[in-house]
């Protein structure tokens, strides 16, 4: 056995790969970012920090992140980009030194019925084989403990080529599959109120079918009267029984309706394929609202929600089936697993234990596998997206994360923190897009935007250390240490909202009165039971208006303007000035661009390449044809309306010929929630978290509603914008309304009038109240987590 001899290393000029140490942007111009550049350097935590709309995400996400990505796509083969989806290389003159990115954002993961926790991190997927070679009795492979995989069998003949002869073989097969054959792996079925989905006493020539987009003269409509195979003469109550059955139950048949061949299906199939397998959040609101109106949602009474069949849940390990370890709670299921020992799959319960582990590090041990990943709010979406990333042996690249504290309790934050400083520490690159004080404290560099929103911001204000900038004098430096004070006086509730016996998920028959006419705070430790509180358990008929954190949906063609409603009036003040039909100041409808649709971009295909969008040479960008534009009101047209900022358009309809109350009332709204920067056709998929959340709560303030309820809405905001948010929570309460928030800043709690806590821990450790009283009292007792960190905020 020999040994190689090693030399003393002898010092020398670094190597020249070492001198690679900054990612260097020049020139961004991305959404508002104008001619950005900057230097971010490698292998250290940068934290991007600036008002809500400043350019933070165009400049981390759809700039760095996004070019590393396309990079990457294009080392695969030709073919294989056509199955990817093809991104445009960003508006920037130079980006150089890049390394791979890994994006963990807060998009809300799959709504899918059937994704869940355990089938987004893997950790069912382990379960499964784990469950396939030590349960007892066996029942077959890992499939067979997969609620997505049906059970199926068949035979028949198939012919073989052997030898230069045709010889047919007589052969079956079968797979065994988990899937609950009741309710499809759901875990819940649905029974349609046949009496929602038809009048009765009409025939089908008379509009008998009341389901959105089945009258007489739609195309659904006349397959159902033209097929041949019911007759559209006779009312259906006189229908027999077979008719009836043709009507509701056939299956899938080729008819020919009007020269055309076409397929018939009951009308039962059809509404369960085209409306009540999708998600009921993803369908317009007309068709949700049938959806809700035809149906009721039950638990499967075959699998009783585990959407695992009989011989799925037969299977045990230590008297537990896969369905038994799916509904346990994380932190709990990890000590069980822990349990376990058997050679045979030891590097199996090693990686399963590792994931499970990585799930109480994250915070995140309250939840179960079986949640379904669609309830997940933001932040607990974006911390499962990193259990996969805690344990990697990656180094040398770039993880952005987009506000990984979102939703977490100050408590939790110093955890995340630790996270944050790990993933540096392994030699990776950290690009954290961040408002609150704690992690903008970690960062090894600060890099602030703005010094406004929207055209007003999209510029770098500071570039360096923590000290650089408390003394820069930008927003953010202002603010950094700004710290609010317990209020001295609070208001006298007008009456209390009584909630009794709450058992919505973790909660344990929670009594609660919850105070009206002041400005009420629910918090406690992420997974403590606050949502389930306020949104699952306060009356229905206590006249709420809830604005939760789900996600607003809009094509390119949404805007604020269609969002809120605005476009309405403003539509209808043009059409009364000019004496023609609203119709034509929609780009959506009759004044529509004819060569661009209304999109005021024309979009080139290149198959597996970037599309090519192009600024319509016809409208010029403006959307709308140039007979439209000749109608104006106040001395604008309609694409220049569109194109003001709303503070401008907010003056503008409040006097003189273009006086519009409905629409002035709406634009109030918008200044109050201090988005008075957007413009009204500014698309909606280029507006921040922090914008969108605020959108919705313009539009929800038009409600009419004596309590309103939202969820953090301090999500996505600045220290400065948090300000004026409590401004606003303010006026709401002063005008009468009763405003309860479920909260983790410290602002908010030291603002509030009445604050009930939950705890005092997360999962089946929490779901009590563990405080009520106000602000003064909480930071006096110290008795709970919250009661510390606030105290320790306000200075007491």
């Amino acid at each position: 056995m020999s040994t190689a001899q090693r030399s003393a290393p002898t010092p020398s000029a670094p190597h020249i790969a070492d001198s690679h140490g900054l990612i260097r942007v020049i020139g961004a111009r991305e959404n508002n970012l104008k001619d950005v550049s900057i230097e971010i350097p490698k292998r250290r935590l940068t934290v991007f920090t600036g008002v809500s709309g400043s350019g933070k995400s165009s400049l981390v996400f759809d700039t760095v992140a996004a070019e590393s990505q396309r990079l990457i796509n294009e080392t695969y083969s030709a073919f294989v980009q056509g199955f990817m989806p093809t991104l445009a290389r960003p508006d920037v003159d130079v980006l150089d030194g890049l390394t791979t990115a890994i994006i963990v954002d807060q998009q809300r993961m799959g709504s899918d019925p059937r994704s869940t926790v355990g089938t987004a991190t893997d950790a069912n997927a382990m379960l499964r084989i784990l469950f396939s070679r030590l349960g007892t009795p066996h029942i077959g492979s890992s499939r067979a403990f997969s609620f997505n995989i049906p059970s199926v069998s068949g035979a028949g003949a198939v012919t073989v080529e052997r030898g230069g002869r045709t010889v047919k073989e007589r052969t079956s097969f079968t797979i065994t599959g988990g899937m609950c054959p009741r309710c499809e792996g759901r875990g819940r079925v649905s029974d349609i109120d046949l009496a929602q989905l038809y009048d009765d006493s009409k025939s089908l020539d008379e509009g008998a079918l009341t389901i959105p987009g089945y009258t007489a003269d739609s195309w659904y409509g006349r397959t159902y009267r033209l097929s041949g195979l019911l007759d559209p003469a006779k009312p259906i109550r006189d229908y027999s029984a077979r008719e009836r059955d043709t009507l509701l139950y056939k299956g899938a048949t080729r008819v020919k309706v009007e020269g055309v061949n076409v397929t018939y299906e009951g009308l039962i199939p059809k509404l369960q394929k085209s409306f009540l397998a999708k998600d009921v959040e993803a369908l317009q609101p007309h068709i949700r609202a049938f959806v809700e109106r035809a149906t009721t949602t039950q638990v499967c009474p075959d699998c009783d929600g585990t959407r695992l069949n009989e011989g799925a849940r037969s299977s045990k390990i230590d008297g537990r089936s896969i369905a038994d370890a799916c509904a346990m709670q994380i932190s709990d299921l990890a000590a069980w697993v822990a349990g376990l020992s058997d050679a045979s799959v030891a590097p199996l319960l090693e990686s399963l234990r590792r994931t499970l582990d990585s799930f109480v590090e994250i915070g995140l041990g309250y939840l179960s596998l079986d949640r379904p990943a669609g309830t997940l709010s933001g932040g607990e979406a974006q911390r499962v997206k990193m259990i996969r990333h805690l344990g990697s042996s990656l180094t040398d690249v770039t993880y952005v994360f987009d506000e990984p504290t979102a939703g977490l309790h100050p408590h939790d934050i110093q955890r995340m923190n630790e996270l944050l400083l790990r993933l540096r520490d392994k030699g990776n690159t950290v690009l954290v897009v961040e408002h609150k004080p704690e992690t903008i404290a970690i960062a090894d560099h600060v890099v602030d935007l703005g010094p406004g929103a929207g055209t007003g911001g999209g510029t770098v204000c500071f570039e360096g250390t923590l000290e650089g900038l408390r003394g820069s004098g930008t927003v953010t430096g202002r603010h950094l240490d700004d710290r609010a004070a317990v209020k001295k006086t609070v208001r006298t509730p007008s009456g209390v909202l009584p909630v009794r016996g709450a058992t919505a998920n973790n909660l344990r028959k929670v009594d609660v009165d919850l105070p009206l006419g002041v400005l009420a705070v629910v918090t406690g430790v992420a997974g403590s039971g606050k949502s389930s509180l306020v949104h699952g358990s306060i009356p229905a008929e206590a006249g709420v208006v809830s604005v939760d954190q789900s996600p607003i949906r809009g094509s390119r063609r949404s805007n604020p303007a269609t969002y809120t409603g605005l476009l309405d009036p403003i539509r209808k003040a043009f059409a009364k000035a000019n004496g023609v039909k609203p119709a034509l100041f929609s780009a959506n409808s009759e004044g529509a661009c004819p060569t661009c649709n209304g999109a005021g971009v024309t979009y080139t295909d290149l198959a597996m390449m970037a599309g090519v969008a192009t600024t319509c040479e016809e409208c010029e960008g403006r959307r709308f044809q140039a007979a439209v534009l000749e109608y104006r009101l106040g001395g604008r047209d309609i694409s220049e309306v569109l194109a003001m900022p709303v503070a401008e358009a907010e003056r503008y309809f409040s006097e003189g010929e273009a006086r519009t109350p409905a629409a002035h009332r709406i634009l109030e709204r918008l200044v109050d929630v201090g988005l008075g920067y957007l413009t009204l056709g500014q698309p909606l998929t280029t507006l921040s978290g922090g914008e969108r959340q605020r959108l919705k709560l313009a539009t929800h303030m038009g409600d009419k509603g004596g309590v309103y309820v939202l969820d953090e809405p301090t999500t996505g905001l600045h220290l400065a914008d948090v300000e004026q948010l409590l401004a606003l929570l303010d006026r709401l309460v002063d005008s009468g309304k009763s405003v309860i928030v479920v909260e983790h800043h410290q602002a908010v709690m030291a603002h509030a009038d009445w604050i009930v806590d939950l705890g005092p821990g997360a999962g089946h450790d929490g779901g009590r109240v563990v405080f009520e009283g106000t602000p003064a009292d909480l930071v006096a007792a110290r008795s709970t987590l919250t009661g510390e960190h606030l105290a320790r905020y306000v200075g007491a």
